[in-house]
C-alpha cells in the first residue's frame, strides 16, 4: 500500500532503522525499559533478563499492558530467540504473575507503577519522560532501568512514515517525509512532548536520556520485527488481545 520513499529522505537515517525494501523511512526510536516504584523496589532487585518476569516470585507484583501495541516488539523479539513456544509460556507465566493488573495501555500502567498500585512493569522510555512531564519531578515514586545487554526484552522499536501509493499528493508527501527527517523537523521532535529519539540527520534527544548511541539492545532487525502479526497470534492465543 505504500510507494517508495526518496533515496535522498532514506540517506538520512541509517538504513538499519528504515523499511528493508525503501517504502517508509524511520523519524523516530524509543527503546523497552523496566519501570518500578521506587517504595516497593530497589534497583539491585530487579530482574536482569524479562524471562525472569515468569518466575511465580513476581506473582502478584508485575504489571503488564497486553493489549498496548508496544509490547509486540517484546514478544517477537522472545519468539525470534526462543521459539513461538517458549514465547507462549512466556506470556501465560507473566499474565498469571500479573493477575488483575493488565491494562490497557502504557499510559494506565505507567501511572499505576508510579502511584504504588503494582510494583514492575515493561514499558517504552517516553512514557515514564511524558508522565513526569504531566505530574512533575515532585511526584514521581518510579524510575526507570534496563535490562541487561542484548536482552530479548531490551528492545528498540521504530517510528516510520511513508505514502500510500493511492496518495493524489505524492510530491508533498515527499516533501513532508524530507522534512520530518531534516535537521529542523527533527530538532522539533528533539526538543517535543514525545520523548522520543529523533534517529535522523544526526539529530540526538534534548531530554537527559541515556544517548540512543549507549544503548545495547537485543539485535533483533526491523525486518524481523516485522508487521507484529506473529506476536498478536501469540497474544490472541495467550488471551491477551
Amino acid at each position: 500500500m505504500l510507494a517508495r520513499v526518496d533515496p535522498s529522505t532514506l540517506a538520512k537515517t541509517p538504513s538499519r532503522f528504515n523499511s528493508p525494501d525503501g517504502r517508509w523511512v524511520g523519524v523516530t526510536a524509543r527503546v523497552s525499559v523496566m519501570i518500578y516504584n521506587t517504595s516497593l523496589l530497589k534497583r539491585d532487585q530487579l530482574p536482569t533478563s524479562a524471562m525472569d518476569l515468569a518466575d511465580p516470585k513476581w506473582s502478584g507484583r508485575i504489571g503488564i499492558a497486553g493489549s498496548e501495541t508496544d509490547f509486540q516488539p517484546i514478544v517477537t523479539s522472545i519468539a525470534r530467540t526462543y521459539g513461538e513456544q517458549a514465547a507462549l509460556h512466556w506470556l501465560e507465566a507473566v499474565k498469571a504473575n500479573a493477575g488483575g493488573h493488565d491494562y490497557p495501555d502504557n499510559e494506565t500502567l505507567t501511572a499505576q507503577v508510579n502511584g504504588g498500585q503494582v510494583a514492575l512493569g515493561i514499558i517504552n522510555q517516553y512514557y515514564w519522560y511524558r508522565e513526569r512531564a504531566q505530574v512533575g519531578a515532585g511526584a514521581m515514586h518510579s524510575a526507570i532501568a534496563y535490562f541487561a545487554p542484548h536482552d530479548v526484552g531490551y528492545v528498540v522499536d521504530v517510528s516510520g512514515a511513508g505514502i500510500l501509493s493511492s496518495s493524489t499528493h505524492q510530491a508533498a508527501a515527499q516533501r513532508f517525509l524530507a522534512f520530518l527527517t531534516s535537521v529542523q523537523g527533527q530538532e522539533i521532535i528533539a526538543h517535543s512532548d514525545s520523548f522520543e529519539y529523533p534517529i535522523a540527520s544526526g539529530v540526538t534527544t534534548a531530554e537527559p536520556e541515556t544517548p540512543f548511541d549507549e544503548l545495547e539492545p537485543n539485535s533483533i532487525t526491523v525486518a524481523e520485527l516485522g508487521t507484529g502479526a506473529e506476536a498478536i497470534e501469540l497474544l490472541q492465543e495467550a488471551q491477551l488481545l
